[in-house]
């Protein structure tokens, strides 16, 4: 058997490590979930405490948040696979002090845990039937 340099062996790694990761099942890829995308999630109980907290990192300005509004989860397909989807919709203040349209987000759930937040919601908001968030409009800095 012939001796491989090191440079040769480095060079054949990465194509040795691909052929262990592509053997065996096609449709095989790296999840830290075993989520497949087809199975039912499970419902996310604390989905308004999770928008709350992420919501205040995520507005620059987290204070003055008017007409709030939040969808309760429900499963929607988003990027082909199933999952809990919360529409929420809101205003904002700007720093002149002027608010804007209503902005309208897609908040995904992955584990029952917040995953992340769509701002072009697109169809996953169709039809979606919306109750006050006031928790949303009492935020602070």
């Amino acid at each position: 058997m012939a001796k491989l340099s090191p440079r040769a062996a480095i060079v054949l790694l990465p194509l040795t490590l691909t052929a262990c990761l592509s053997s065996g099942e096609e449709s095989r890829s790296i999840s830290f979930t075993d989520d497949r995308g087809y199975s039912t999630q499970p419902y996310p109980n604390n989905y308004k405490t999770e928008v709350l907290a992420f919501m205040r990192s995520y507005l620059n300005n987290p204070a003055g948040v008017r007409e709030a509004v939040m969808a309760e989860p429900v499963q929607r397909t988003v990027g082909g696979r199933l999952r809990y989807v919360s529409c929420l919709r809101y205003t904002t203040r700007e720093s002149d002090g002027r608010y804007r349209e209503p902005r309208e987000r897609a908040v995904v759930y992955v584990d029952a845990r917040l995953d992340r937040v769509l701002e072009n919601p697109g169809d996953a908001c169709a039809g979606a039937t919306y109750a006050a968030f006031p928790e949303l409009e009492k935020l602070t800095r």
